[in-house]
């Protein structure tokens, strides 16, 4: 049971903890060969989160995600027979996945130059939370400090003791989850040029790096403040004149959905759906001194408009008259939503102890390939095989 065949033949080598882990998921999701070097207990992230599979010592839902598909190595890096074997496995790996404090790999004395010395053509991708430069580069992160220092993340400090969310903010953090997804594009690119020149090279990829650039309407714009305006056709606030017409609204069963549109098209076609043809005179293009009120007005009618049907009223409403829009799901509507349901979202994959669990796909969809990955191995369980893969490569070389 595996991902899909896209990177089949591509094999990587990751030394990686907690987020940084999710790069190599990426790859393994895709198809590639992925060695995950653990020592000890293993990826502090196995037993990760507030939720375990099981019983209370069971596996995190995030390691289920993040390490699935993979092969776990034991090797002591510290010591000098653990080096070598590294090294002799980073011989046939096209890439190795360095996702600790940035340059952990250098202090151990296997980073880039040692790596490049046994495999010319390695790519080396480093993941971490601050980079290799800069003040602070040495500062033990997670995955809500990279949002927070580059003002992604609005934290509130109560005079009282918080009783909802996590690190002064019930958003859950972007460039975390993002990490993996940009290491895994900048290691294929690097790959692919690798693989075109015969030479590897180094990439890095840091968590406040991402956040920093999450958002061209942030920091980009405060950059660049002083040879920037006001766009005169959007509202004080930063919000667009129309901005009703792109808003929530509560529904007659106590859900939600989301209304967009912000399109004429979409406008127009509601107002006729709805019998309503009259508010299409109001003006919502202009950013007059009248605009906030005309706003506000067609947004008491429409809060009054949508709540006289249900959420599934709503949406077979916009598919049937083309209006943009959709349903607003928790968590828990997700899984019996019926669009989910047919685009068969999830997959299932019985553990050792015989109990089925599911999960959700890949976001990647290959047609004509089923993706169906295993469960993450035990801490050391391949082992014994890649170390006897290994001592053949071994005996080839010599011969």
């Amino acid at each position: 049971m595996s991902g899909f065949s896209l990177l089949r033949g591509v094999r990587v080598l990751e030394v990686a903890q907690l987020a940084p882990s999710s790069l190599g998921g990426h790859l393994a999701d895709l198809g590639a060969e992925v060695i995950k070097i653990e020592t000890g207990a293993g990826d502090p992230v196995r037993v990760g989160g507030a939720r375990a599979v099981g019983g209370p010592d069971g596996p995190a839902f995030l390691h289920l995600r993040w390490n699935r598909g993979k092969r776990s190595v034991a090797l002591d890096l510290r010591g000098a027979e653990g080096k070598r074997t590294f090294l002799d496995l980073a011989r046939s790996c096209d890439a190795v996945i360095e996702g600790m404090r940035g340059g952990y790999l250098d202090w151990l004395g296997i980073g880039y130059d040692a790596l490049r010395e046994v495999n010319p053509a390695i790519v080396l991708c480093t993941v971490s939370g601050m980079g290799t430069e800069g003040p602070y580069r040495g500062l033990g992160t997670g995955g809500p400090v990279f949002d927070a220092f580059a003002g992604l993340r609005e934290v509130r400090t109560p005079d009282e003791p918080p009783r909802t969310g996590i690190a002064g903010s019930t958003t859950p953090p972007i460039a975390m989850y993002a990490l993996g997804a940009y290491g895994a594009m900048a290691l294929l690119a690097a790959l692919h040029r690798a693989r075109e020149s015969g030479a590897g090279c180094r990439v890095e990829v840091a968590g406040i790096d991402i956040a920093a650039a999450w958002l061209p309407e942030a920091v980009d714009a405060e950059l660049n403040r002083d040879v920037s305006v006001p766009r005169p056709t959007w509202l004080p606030d930063g919000r667009l004149p129309d901005w009703p017409r792109l808003e929530a609204y509560r529904t007659s069963d106590g859900e939600s959905v989301l209304f967009g549109a912000h399109v004429d098209k979409f406008w127009r076609n509601f107002l006729a759906a709805v019998g309503r043809e009259d508010l299409a005179e109001v003006d919502l293009s202009s950013a007059d001194a009248g605009a906030a009120a005309r706003a506000d007005r067609i947004w008491r009618e429409l809060t009054v408009i949508f709540a006289q049907r249900t959420r599934a009223e709503w949406v077979r409403m916009f598919l049937e008259h083309d209006i943009a829009g959709g349903p607003v799901n928790s968590v828990a509507d997700l899984p019996a939503d019926p669009h989910f349901l047919a685009r068969a979202s999830t997959y299932r994959v019985r553990g050792a102890d015989g109990v089925e669990l599911a999960f959700v796909v890949s976001p990647v969809r290959v047609p004509g390939e089923e993706f169906a990955p295993a469960l993450p191995p035990a801490v050391g369980a391949d082992t014994e095989a890649v170390l006897r893969e290994l001592g053949r490569e071994r005996a080839a070389r010599v011969e």
